[in-house]
């Protein structure tokens, strides 16, 4: 890895995980792109920066909305109680999951064209479905946010975008589009920060060889990005433009699948 492919995947990194085109997906794509070596397995201490770098981006931009759910918390208000309830029901499936079955979707991350082409398709569909869905007001109850959870559970195959198919599921249950985007943002953040806290126990990180200057490159590109992108998503929710990004997904997702039938 070199500084220039740090900096590429730092920004792909922090626009993908708002952005609803799958994080999980472009960073395959990019596999295949710079070869399948740009992010070797020893290199899990920069894939665990990147993650940070996207959660901490949230963190600066709701960190308003977080103090305040805390403070209300903290004197039991029955509504701010309820959110963060719903936060810590949506972490169950993608918990169970990542608990459960951690190595069969390590197996999933090869390079593997027409999966990832494929479920970029499906990423469409759920973006065109969120677009185009009723706007409603409906409370955010915990039986939806479990629901909202197992679409983020689903979310771990690549291809699959989280933002995306959390948005989209909270859309059609009939949450508020802004409260949609608020509510899976913030959601995400104890399981990128419990996921990071799994593998600094394992001790895998120390055993990475990376050079610091990468790190950083890498980290300063997707927090920077982060920021941009999930300013960019909350704007483009409230205006219902999410069908620019379904254009993508299906048109990304199409040269993918011919592109697994070519090289």
């Amino acid at each position: 890895m070199n500084s220039l492919e740090a900096f590429i995947l730092g920004i792909i990194q922090g626009l993908t995980e708002f952005l609803p085109v799958s994080s999980s997906g472009h960073l395959e794509l990019a596999k295949v792109l710079f070869g399948s070596n740009v992010l070797p397995k020893e290199s899990l201490l920069f894939t665990v920066l990147l993650h940070l770098a996207t959660a901490l981006s949230t963190v600066v931009l709701y960190r308003k909305d977080i103090a305040l759910i805390v403070r209300r918390v903290l004197v039991k208000d029955a509504e701010s109680m309820t959110f963060a309830a719903a936060i810590v029901v949506s972490m169950i499936p993608a918990a169970f999951v990542g608990f459960f079955f951690e190595e069969f979707i390590d197996n999933l991350f090869s390079g593997n064209l027409l999966l990832v082409g494929s479920l970029l398709l499906v990423t469409a569909l759920l973006l065109y479905v969120a677009d185009t869905y009723p706007s409603a007001s409906k409370e955010l109850t915990l039986k939806k946010a479990l629901i909202v959870g197992l679409s983020q559970a689903v979310a771990v195959l690549p291809g699959i975008s989280r933002s995306g198919a959390t948005i989209s599921t909270a859309v059609v249950l009939g949450v508020d589009r802004t409260q949609a985007a608020r509510f899976s943002f913030l959601m995400v953040v104890p399981l990128i920060f419990g996921k990071i806290a799994k593998d600094l126990l394992g001790g895998d990180l120390m055993s990475t060889s990376i050079d610091p200057l990468h790190l950083l490159i890498g980290f300063s590109a997707a927090f920077i990005a982060g920021l941009v992108a999930c300013n960019w998503m909350i704007a483009l929710v409230k205006r219902s433009k999410l069908i620019y990004f379904a254009l993508y997904c299906l048109t990304v997702g199409g040269i993918a699948i011919a592109s697994s039938f070519l090289l």
